[in-house]
Order: structure tokens, then C-alpha cells, then sequence
């Protein structure tokens, strides 16, 4: 891959918790973020980066004129989110080379240095981060083929996927003013419910969603973005791509079983969509990047405006896990249900973002198109609970009948289906090949409480 001296493993900071090999965040990351930084009588949005278990305040860095020979980058860094930065490829490898430059372990450290350092410099468990970019549009895409397959077989058993699935990324346009950053609450949606499959004249019912569900996904936040009209070649969307997030795509099953048909999802889906605090961006991921899948031998290769040689799969492991109210008040620490990768996604995210533009859709800075549910091949790799509790493949068990979940049995003595109020779902997500540093996500936390009295 081409990677260059920004990765180099061997690069230190003088922050020295940033040289463990275990952090998220070494100086070869250097992901974007946001933060409201407390003054004596207000409180307002900076820009900052992660490093270590610090956070290296970019606002004040350039208030002391760090930037100053950059007339752009010294502009941008005074701005609330990382939109207009987002907009100008030209500037990013710049302000990766200028904040390695300022954290490396052999950057000069005269007196004016230490007392800059000091001045921006935070503990980020003291920081309340920040949305860190501006999200006017949402769209969700259908990647994971696993994923697909998976919950096509529980209700289509005869044809799980669909004619189109291996010719098309399929997505859906969300909602935008519902995503929360990592920590926010999730508050259980209310909504309709279909008829009693038993009763189906009994007419549908309203009420909080009872089969709550998160789904382990992996954003993608627009960089420069295209003109109404004018398409994306697939060859050039390496310009379009700022870097990537955690992203929980809350899902309300019961609510979606009703009302998906015939227009797809709404109710079930537009409550809230959890991210991580920052963007990872490209350049760090860049020697993370392997040959997108191969298909399988049913699989028609895509359309020639959805192929590329450049390799645009992304080794990626995610994980997720779950704490109950219980499990905190005993002291338990939060249990793992399932460890995936991104490297078995059917589609990749340069097909994805060529796909969208290929009508001329204009996308945006600061645009996030989540990949799907995450799914691998094996059990334990599903990203959802509608299929981690589904003991399936077949569909179908001995007797003829759909088979009963498995419920997820955690060490409190409790067993879940879908997620119940007070428990909390933590997603991770990191990168590690042998020769460079190990790349981090940080966390997508988000916890459940009471549906809202109506």
C-alpha cells in the first residue's frame, strides 16, 4: 500500500502514554475530533485531535500562532466542526504532517514549547466531546452480504437474497438531526405493531418497541464533495473521503416487522444512530487497505462503473459488547457478544459512495453513509442481535417450525433477546498488521433508557 513517513512505527511522541502499543491513539492516528473547552464565564466548541489518553487542543494551538504560515489551515482551526477542512483535500496531509511535527518525541522542547504544550494539552477523560462534523445527510447502506443472507433466511427461507443484492449496493436515505455522538442517551422509541400473528383482526397496537436491537456498523464522513448532476468516478473517490467512525444504527425490530413494506424503514430507524467521537482519517487507515472481496462463484462481478483496481477493502476488526444495570451495580465488567471484521463486507465503501453519486446525487462535506451491519461468516461474528440470538441456519428445525432464539446469556444470571432499559452497548474498532502501529476508534457507547410517556 502506499503508505509513507506519517506511518512510520517507529515514530515516538513526547506523550508517552501515545507510545504504548495497546492505545487507539498514537501519533500515527491522529483522528479528528471536537470538544466544548470551559472558560471563566463561557463555554465554547474547539477542534482537537486524540493522543494517548490526552487531547492536544487544536483551537489553542492556533490562537498561539502555530499555524501561522499556513494561512488555511490557521483559519479552519478556529472553526467549530472540521466541514470547510473537509472540503479541501489539498489540506490534509498538510495538517497531518503539522501536528506530527509538534508531537514527535524529538520536536524541540525549549521553554516557549513546555508552556504551549501545557496550555493545550488536556486528559481526555476530563474532555465532553463534541459532534466533530456538521451532518446534514445520512444514508444508510446494506453491505455485509453475511448480514443480508443471514436475515433474509428468517423471513424468506426459500430465497434469502434478493435478485438485485449482488449487482447493486443497496442503501436508504436517514435521518440526519437524530445522530448522537458516543455517550448521549438512547431513548426507546415508541411506535406501531402489527397484529397478532395468532389475532390478525385484532388490529395494530402502539407502544414502546419491545425487540430494541443495535447494529454494529462502520461510518464514512464525506470529504470534498460533487457538484448536483455530476457523478463520482470510482477511480478518483479517494478525494471524497474524509475518514471513518463507529456507528450504531439503533434498530426497533417489532416496530420495522409493520411498517417497512412497502416504502422501507422510518419509525423503526430514525430515533437516534450513535458515532464515535472522532474521524479516523484515510491517511491513518491507509495501510489497513487489502483487496476488496472476492465473490463467491454464483456472484456476478459488478458493473464496470463499480470496479477499480485500487484495493478498497479495509482490515478493520469491531467488536461489541454489553453491560445491563445490574452487571454495573455488581461491580461485572461489560460482556463481548460478538467480534467481526470489516474485511467481509460484500460491497466496499468506494462502491458505495460511486453508487450514490452515479445519478448525480451531490453529497457533501461532512456526509456520513453508514456501511450496514457488520457480519461475518461465523456465530460469533454477527453484528446484531436479530442474528446473534437466531439459531440459524436453516430456518427452520426438525419439527417444521422456525426455530426459538438463543438468548445471550450474561454473567449477572440475566439472559437477553433484544436489549432491555438500563443496559448500556459498547462498540470498538481498531487495525493492527505487523509493521505499523496498531490504529484505534476509541468507543460508540450508548445506553437505553424508558421510552417517553405519550
Amino acid at each position: 500500500m502506499p503508505t509513507d513517513a506519517t506511518h512510520d512505527p517507529n515514530m515516538q511522541s513526547w506523550v508517552e502514554s501515545a507510545n504504548d502499543p495497546a492505545s487507539d491513539f498514537p501519533i500515527q492516528n491522529l483522528p479528528l475530533c471536537a470538544f466544548e473547552r470551559k472558560h471563566d464565564d463561557h463555554a465554547h466548541t474547539h477542534l482537537c485531535t486524540r493522543i494517548g489518553d490526552q487531547v492536544l487542543d487544536l483551537t489553542a494551538l492556533g490562537e498561539a500562532d502555530y499555524f501561522r504560515d499556513d494561512e488555511d489551515l490557521d483559519e479552519l482551526v478556529h472553526m467549530p466542526m472540521w466541514n470547510a477542512y473537509a472540503s479541501v483535500p489539498e489540506l490534509w496531509p498538510k495538517l497531518r504532517g503539522m501536528l506530527q511535527k509538534f508531537l514527535r518525541s524529538d520536536s524541540p522542547a525549549g521553554q516557549q514549547a513546555r508552556r504551549l504544550r501545557q496550555k493545550c494539552l488536556l486528559p481526555a477523560k476530563d474532555v465532553q466531546f463534541a459532534m466533530p462534523i456538521a451532518i446534514f445527510n445520512y444514508t444508510d447502506f446494506y453491505a455485509s452480504k453475511h448480514h443480508a443472507t443471514n436475515v433474509g433466511s428468517m423471513f424468506r427461507p426459500d430465497n434469502p437474497l434478493l435478485p438485485n443484492y449482488t449487482h447493486v449496493p443497496i442503501g436508504y436515505h436517514g435521518r440526519s438531526s437524530s445522530i448522537i455522538e458516543s455517550g448521549r442517551p438512547v431513548f426507546r422509541p415508541n411506535g406501531q405493531f402489527s397484529p397478532p400473528d395468532n389475532e390478525p383482526g385484532a388490529g395494530p397496537s402502539f407502544g414502546p418497541c419491545k425487540m430494541l436491537d443495535y447494529e454494529l456498523e462502520l461510518g464514512v464522513y464525506i470529504g470534498a464533495g460533487n457538484g448536483l448532476g455530476e457523478p463520482i468516478n470510482i477511480n478518483n473517490v479517494h478525494e471524497h473521503i474524509l475518514g471513518m467512525c463507529i456507528l450504531n444504527d439503533w434498530s426497533a425490530r417489532d416496530i420495522q416487522k409493520w411498517e417497512y413494506q412497502p416504502l422501507g424503514p422510518f419509525l423503526a430507524k430514525n430515533f437516534a444512530t450513535s458515532v464515535s467521537s472522532g474521524v479516523v482519517t484515510m491517511a491513518a487507515l491507509e495501510p489497513f487497505r487489502i483487496p476488496g472481496p472476492e465473490r463467491g462463484p454464483g456472484d456476478p462481478q459488478p458493473l464496470p462503473y463499480l470496479r477499480t483496481d485500487e484495493p478498497w477493502g479495509l482490515d478493520i476488526t469491531v467488536s461489541v459488547a454489553i453491560q445491563s444495570a445490574q452487571m454495573r451495580e455488581r461491580g461485572l465488567s461489560p460482556m463481548n457478544i460478538s467480534t467481526g471484521s470489516f474485511k467481509h463486507m460484500f460491497w466496499t465503501i468506494a462502491q458505495m459512495i460511486t453508487h450514490h453519486a452515479s445519478n448525480g446525487c451531490n453529497l457533501q462535506p461532512g456526509d456520513l453513509l453508514g456501511s450496514g451491519t457488520i457480519s461475518g461468516p461465523e456465530k460469533t461474528s454477527r453484528g446484531c442481535l436479530l442474528e446473534r440470538t437466531w439459531d440459524g441456519p436453516p430456518h427452520l428445525g426438525a419439527d417444521g417450525k422456525p426455530k426459538a432464539r438463543v438468548p445471550i446469556q450474561l454473567p449477572s444470571g440475566e439472559s437477553r433477546t433484544f436489549l432491555a432499559d438500563g443496559d448500556e452497548v459498547i462498540m470498538t474498532a481498531y487495525c493492527e498488521r505487523e509493521g505499523f502501529r496498531r490504529i484505534g476508534f476509541g468507543e460508540c457507547r450508548g445506553r437505553i433508557e424508558p421510552a417517553p410517556t405519550i
